[in-house]
């Protein structure tokens, strides 16, 4: 896509020199210009040429802008497929994209994880409906983004399960994501208490040897959810 963009700038930039020139030499050159004038089989002559360089331009033109509608559409097709409809974040097509870079190779040190756990979620569908589930899941999707910037990639793992993940991690980094979230979810449910936001979180970091691959790093962090984890809304964790 980026070389036919090139190709394409590259045919207009010589089509407008190569025009410019036939223009320059006809306006200059006063024995050219009084043959065009004088003579009508040349005359006509230039008039087809000009007319297929005008045509050739609004081809190139039509180029252009078919061009730029694909790349919208591909950009629009692209970010449905990795993109959560309910969520509006990352999908598990995504997370899986970004887990597959580390598959079959040695844990890097600096992979850090935190899975989450929206546990108001089946109260919110149990009591306000599906409507207001999918709300609470997009609040607390934005939540999460909105906290990850400059430090983690942040995905929707699948029903109520979200993934954050550190690339070059340190305590320092998640510590700072955790708080960004946790003052954001108290924010939100200090506004908007029905449905309030409620969640558990497993973080897994620096485990040593006995973790030896992403999978076993996130499956680490999911079982921690759920080992003396208290439910988050309000408060700092």
């Amino acid at each position: 896509m980026k070389k036919f963009d090139v190709f394409k700038t590259i045919q207009l930039i010589l089509f407008i020199a190569l025009a410019g020139i036939g223009i320059l030499l006809i306006l200059t050159d006063r024995t050219l210009y009084q043959q065009i004038a004088n003579d009508p089989h040349i005359r006509a002559l230039c008039i087809l040429l000009w007319m297929v360089l005008v045509l050739s331009f609004l081809f190139i033109f039509m180029d252009f802008s078919l061009f730029f509608n694909f790349k919208k559409d591909y950009r629009e097709l692209d970010f449905a497929v990795a993109s959560d409809p309910v969520a509006g974040i990352a999908n598990r097509y995504s997370c899986d994209s970004i887990i597959e870079k580390y598959l079959d190779k040695p844990l890097p040190s600096n992979i850090g994880c935190i899975m989450f756990d929206l546990t108001s979620i089946g109260k919110a569908n149990r009591i306000w409906g599906h409507l207001k589930g999918n709300e609470l899941i997009h609040d607390f999707s934005s939540i999460l983004q909105a906290s990850s910037v400059n430090l983690c990639f942040v995905g929707r793992n699948g029903g109520n399960k979200f993934l954050a993940l550190f690339e070059n991690c340190s305590t320092q980094k998640m510590n700072t994501f955790l708080s960004r979230v946790e003052k954001k979810v108290s924010a939100h449910n200090a506004d908007s208490a029905i449905p309030p936001i409620q969640f558990q979180y497993g973080t897994a970091y620096l485990e040593g040897e006995e973790i030896q691959t992403i999978t076993d790093l996130i499956a680490l962090s999911n079982r921690r959810i759920y080992d003396n984890t208290p439910e988050v809304d309000s408060q700092s964790h």
